[in-house]
């Protein structure tokens, strides 16, 4: 019996140590980067960076109230970080490589950053999208939109139909010229 009890132990033991996985997640680098030197890392309300034009249609509003909040990781390139920027491009880079969870949306450049768009969730129920960047003169940084059950087609639909709030905007995108 001692010895029954000493395998059923070193079995779960073995399969306990299988399961943890050190694989990095990407909420975890959110988290590992709040606060972290010369991160611009936060959380914004949908609220401070889209407003719904008066005349838009129901679906568009609807669509707005399913996207809860946007988590934004952003280290800006410097002369001096150069060794840290590279890291970090390589941990987003590794976060996003052949991980099932993300699939890929689009791939772009725009103003000198690579721009890489994934999305989670069903095709027409989407939870979660995410934009990693990156550039040698800008910087690298991660940006992930979080809803429930966004329509793929309803989220085109609001981007051309919202108006994006200028003062916000400006005030936002001055954090990422260093104030």
């Amino acid at each position: 019996m001692k010895k029954l009890t000493q395998i059923c132990a070193l079995v779960f033991l073995v399969l306990f140590a299988s399961s943890c996985k050190n694989e990095k997640s990407l909420q975890s680098y959110l988290v590992d980067t709040s606060g972290k030197e010369g991160f611009y890392t936060g959380d914004l309300p949908v609220s401070s960076v889209l407003s719904a034009k008066a005349d838009v249609s129901d679906d568009v509003k609807e669509t707005i109230k399913s996207i809860k909040k946007i988590n934004i990781a952003f280290l800006p390139k410097t002369e001096d970080n150069t060794v840290t920027y590279e890291t970090e491009k390589a941990k987003l880079k590794n976060i996003f490589k052949d991980n099932d969870e993300y699939k890929s949306l689009m791939v772009m450049k725009a103003q000198g950053m690579n721009v890489k768009v994934y999305y989670s969730g069903d095709t027409d129920a989407i939870d979660e999208v995410v934009a990693f960047g990156y550039g040698d003169k800008n910087g690298v940084g991660v940006a992930r939109l979080l809803g429930e059950n966004m329509n793929p087609a309803k989220v085109i639909e609001m981007m051309n139909s919202v108006k994006m709030d200028s003062g916000n905007l400006e005030s936002f995108s001055a954090i990422f010229k260093g104030k």
